[in-house]
């Protein structure tokens, strides 16, 4: 606060406190203590509504019973016998119905009971789904990396500024159009009959179901997140001086061993930033994987997660699905920083 009164003065100082505070509290930890609170309740009938249940449905049984017998007292002959066996079966009608009500309230009143029911509704099948989104987004950020890195290091190191800056250019154009857009291009190019198996078709390959496999779901994540790889990537392998490359090479070191002693642990922010921004990308990705396997193939766990909250209108399982998903995502977080050593002051530079 100090520094920002310094910096800006008190009035404006104050003024971005605030925003900061409304930020991190109303759309960041708001929303995540709302869905962990939500994952872990939900509405259950009160104990003993099975029991209630057939009492109910015992008595409109007697009501249907008397009914009839009522029915046999209108047409009794004598006036005086027939008013009041009606006094007395309206008086057993009224009192049924009064017992019926207060059950169906009781009945009808669900309890909110807190419990970790709502992870458990996962299962075997909905959790194999899950390793499955959580191995494959694995896959994509490892494909990514191994794409990226080349690029990024040729682009910071190898190229003239003005080449550089084409290269980086041309990366950023294709997002400038509607992600949908570039999904659905993806689905053409690698449709059954698209330009790809037409190509291959050429060589004398049977065509290659991409969509129906899953393979495109891969190719349409690295190109999607492909950015969020290599920006981090290019700038931290910016600020590496050349002379240390040089310095390197000229002691007989391989192109391996520059990379591996010089570069990459250099590069090591960077890296952990493009794989976590792309991990969790991948992870949470909806449209990506539904719109590349038109949704024939198994889906992605973020589908079951939509399908709980919009289909199922199950809102308590469907935040349970979520927070298992960001326990993940976040755990992810700190095994790349354990892994390449680096901390958030690393990370945030």
């Amino acid at each position: 606060m100090t520094r920002l009164t310094r910096a800006f003065g008190r009035p404006l100082a104050l003024l971005i406190l605030l925003f900061a505070s409304l930020w991190i509290l109303g759309l960041i930890a708001a929303p995540q203590v709302i869905m962990i609170e939500q994952s872990l309740w939900r509405m259950e009938r009160p104990e003993g509504s099975a029991e209630i249940s057939v009492r109910i449905d015992g008595l409109y049984n007697q009501l249907d019973v008397l009914a009839l017998d009522r029915s046999a007292v209108e047409a009794e002959a004598d006036a005086s016998i027939r008013a009041q066996k009606l006094d007395t079966s309206d008086v057993a009608l009224a009192a049924l119905e009064a017992e019926i009500a207060g059950l169906e309230a009781t009945e009808s009143t669900p309890v909110k009971v807190y419990t970790l029911a709502n992870f458990a509704q996962m299962g075997s099948a909905h959790f194999a789904i899950f390793l499955k989104t959580i191995v494959a987004s694995l896959a994509v950020t490892a494909i990514a990396l191994a794409v990226c890195y080349p690029i990024a290091f040729a682009v910071a190191k190898l190229e003239t500024p003005q080449r550089a800056g084409m290269i980086m250019l041309a990366l950023v154009i294709p997002y400038a159009i509607n992600e949908l857009l570039r999904i659905f291009a993806w689905q053409m190019i690698l449709n059954y009959n698209g330009p790809v198996n037409a190509l291959l078709g050429l060589f004398g390959v049977e065509p290659i179901p991409f969509l129906e496999s899953g393979t495109g779901v891969f190719v349409a994540m690295v190109y999607a997140y492909i950015l969020f790889m290599v920006f981090p990537l290019y700038n931290v392998l910016e600020t590496l001086d050349s002379n240390q490359i040089e310095a390197a090479r000229d002691l007989g070191a391989s192109s391996w061993r520059i990379h591996t002693r010089v570069v990459i642990p250099h590069a090591r922010p960077g890296i952990a930033v493009g794989c976590i921004m792309t991990f969790m990308l991948s992870a949470g990705s909806y449209a990506v994987p539904y719109i590349m396997t038109r949704g024939t193939a198994a889906p992605w766990f973020t589908q079951l997660i939509y399908n709980r909250f919009f289909e199922a209108t199950n809102w308590n399982v469907g935040a349970a699905y979520a927070l298992s998903l960001l326990v993940i995502c976040t755990l992810f977080i700190f095994v790349m920083m354990r892994l390449l050593k680096v901390s958030l002051k690393d990370i945030a530079k």
